[in-house]
């Protein structure tokens, strides 16, 4: 009778990159029972039941975006199906972004999080309507649709998934009702013992009957409201209202107080996302703590072919211009250092929510959330909204994924093409 293995898989040979314990080097990543067990120079390949080899490829925690849209057949054309961002685009966790509301989170579970391959979790609509297409309908974001002590009462109820709470804040709501929303959402966020999650950047125009808000004081009068803790979003929006003034040109000095006190930066990529917002802030010396997608059904794209398979998968049908992977490498190409990106989508983001003795490491007895990623190599074209364009030398391309020790393909419909740069 044969000896049981000490490991279901050994992941051998590839380049760990690691940023809770700093490793940058090749070595073996042992799996046993959903869990990390070990992370070697070299693990005994008898000792496996199973041995995959990924020389030449990275291997780093399970990656968590920050920022998805994922509460399918709810919040109308935001939500996309969580598995085709998450584990089959080689993320490990997703985080939606105000999706869910108290009125909606119970279906946010048993129909979302619940069946999901992806450990699915949520940052909770301060407001009553959640995510409902409310892009459309400012209306629906006004005080009075606030309820912050039933809104409490959910978060509390369900930290298990309830991160951190949502809420915006730009021109368009700030000139019908000031900053009302924003001191009810900071409450919700005390009350649950949760971050709050800021919105910057124009969504809706001003109110008709209303004054034109100055997006440079909005954002001073903000950061008053916040505590350490609180994230600012989309930093690189190409919209007014953001880290860079609209007098200057350059990052707002009230940015720079609000991180000394220690509020932390998602960059929210979406479609806010611009090249030279991103180069003006970073050459301000701000770094991103924390990197989410922003994928939704707006920027999804339908292809010129595909097959019914992609149709059937894929509600909106379609491809999306980017991805997590897609917006790691487009901080890579504007300076970043490699192991600084991996911390945005590893490390930092399992702090923000509060999970860090679980994920974001590879650390023996954690779980085995594990992304193998290939760097390619080449001359690769990135775009943004604005229409620049800019070319990388190097390309993230997701391979697989471990989510909890299971292994999984990367095949989402989704997932767009990297483009060769043209010569």
């Amino acid at each position: 009778m044969s000896e049981p293995h000490s490991f279901d898989l050994i992941l051998r040979g590839g380049r760990i990159l690691d940023p809770a314990s700093g490793r940058d080097a090749a070595g073996d990543v042992g799996i046993q029972g959903g869990r990390i067990k070990a992370v070697a120079d070299r693990l005994p390949e008898e000792a496996a039941a199973r041995v995959i080899d990924v020389t030449g490829r990275l291997v780093a925690p399970g990656l968590i975006d920050t920022h998805a849209h994922v509460y399918e057949g709810v919040t109308g054309r935001f939500g996309l199906n969580p598995d085709m961002v998450g584990v089959r685009s080689g993320v490990s966790t997703l985080v939606d972004q105000g999706g869910p509301s108290l009125m909606t989170l119970p279906g946010f579970r048993r129909f979302i999080a619940e069946p999901s391959r992806s450990r699915t979790l949520c940052f909770l609509s301060a407001y009553l309507v959640g995510g409902l297409e409310g892009h459309y309908y400012p209306q629906l974001y006004r005080p009075d649709c606030v309820d912050v002590e039933a809104t409490i009462r959910v978060g509390l109820a369900n930290r298990d998934l309830v991160k951190g709470i949502k809420a915006h804040c730009e021109m368009g709501g700030a000139s019908r009702w000031g900053l009302e929303v924003m001191k009810l959402a900071k409450k919700i966020a005390v009350g649950v013992g949760v971050p709050l999650y800021v919105h910057l950047g124009r969504l809706w125009p001003d109110a008709e009957d209303g004054e034109a808000v100055d997006p440079d004081l909005l954002v001073e009068e903000l950061i008053p409201i916040l505590e350490p803790g609180d994230i600012l979003a989309h930093p690189f929006t190409r919209h007014p209202g953001g880290f860079i003034s609209t007098k200057t040109g350059e990052v707002h000095p009230i940015i720079h107080k609000a991180l000394e006190l220690g509020l932390t930066v998602d960059v929210g990529h979406g479609s806010h996302f611009s090249f030279e917002m991103a180069r003006r802030t970073l050459a301000a010396g701000i770094l991103p703590t924390t990197l989410g997608a922003d994928m939704h059904g707006y920027n999804v794209k339908a292809p010129s072919a595909a097959n019914d398979a992609d149709r059937s998968a894929n509600p909106f049908f379609g491809v999306a211009p980017f991805s997590l992977a897609h917006a790691m490498t487009e901080l890579l190409a504007l300076g970043v250092p490699l192991m600084e990106v991996m911390k945005t989508v590893t490390t930092n983001p399992a702090h923000m929510v509060g999970m860090s003795d679980e994920i974001g490491a590879l650390t023996p007895g954690m779980a085995a959330d594990v992304a193998v990623l290939d760097l390619l190599p080449g001359r690769w074209q990135l775009s943004d909204n604005s229409g620049e364009t800019v070319t990388a030398d190097q390309m993230f391309v997701p391979a697989f994924s471990l989510r909890a020790g299971e292994l999984i393909e990367v095949d989402s419909p989704l997932l767009p093409k990297p483009i060769a740069a043209v010569a």
